[in-house]
């Protein structure tokens, strides 16, 4: 027999015996103790205690609805774009970048000593592109253009109520005269519609650029 064999049967009889030892300690126990009985565990309503809890913390009121602001309305003239000797000019290239207006009414007031604010509603528009292009052609001094030389200058128009030039003077200079000279020139020249407060015409001062671009 080997010891395999010898270890399983130690093992059956251990197991058997073990068997017989755990139902006698079993029935001892159901046959010579007494029923056991759970303990009352019952209470007295009387005993509870009540425990105060502190009072809700009130809630405030929702806030009340803030208006919302007007939005402010800005009227502008402003167009991006300069005038270049280019194929073609924006059509309405004008910029109204004025002083504040002053307090009293401008209706009665002489705009014409300098440039001041005049208050419209439709920005004029310049009419003879063509014709301001050949100008700026033929003024744009040859030994600036020939040595690559160009520039921007800023003019002040005073424009009446059809729409014609009363006055123009310089507002930037280039920083070389020969342009200046020709900016004004080519100043001389241009037509505009007329500007428009409430569907009627107005004086107003309008800055205009006129850039000399090289060929």
């Amino acid at each position: 027999m080997t010891a395999n064999q010898r270890f399983k049967q130690r093992f059956d009889q251990w197991l058997g015996a073990s068997m017989v030892i755990a139902v006698a300690l079993h029935f001892c126990l159901f046959a010579f103790w007494p029923t056991m009985a759970a303990s009352d565990v019952s209470f007295d309503p009387a005993e509870l205690e009540a425990i105060s809890l502190p009072p809700e913390v009130p809630i405030p009121p929702a806030p009340e609805a803030i208006s919302k602001p007007a939005t402010p309305v800005v009227s502008e003239a402003t167009i991006d774009q300069d005038i270049t000797i280019a194929e073609t000019l924006p059509e309405s290239n004008l910029v109204n970048n004025l002083p504040p207006p002053p307090t009293s009414s401008t209706a009665t007031q002489d705009i014409s000593e300098a440039p001041r604010y005049t208050p419209f509603e439709e920005r004029p528009r310049l009419l003879n592109q063509a014709d301001v292009v050949r100008s700026m052609e033929r003024n744009y001094p040859t030994f600036l253009n020939q040595a690559g030389i160009g520039g921007t200058v800023e003019v002040w128009f005073l424009l009446d109520v059809d729409g014609s030039i009363l006055k123009t003077q310089l507002k930037q200079s280039s920083g070389r005269a020969a342009l200046d000279e020709a900016a004004l020139k080519v100043a001389g020249i241009m037509e505009f519609t007329p500007a428009k407060n409430r569907d009627r015409p107005v004086q107003v001062w309008v800055s205009q650029p006129i850039t000399f671009t090289p060929r």
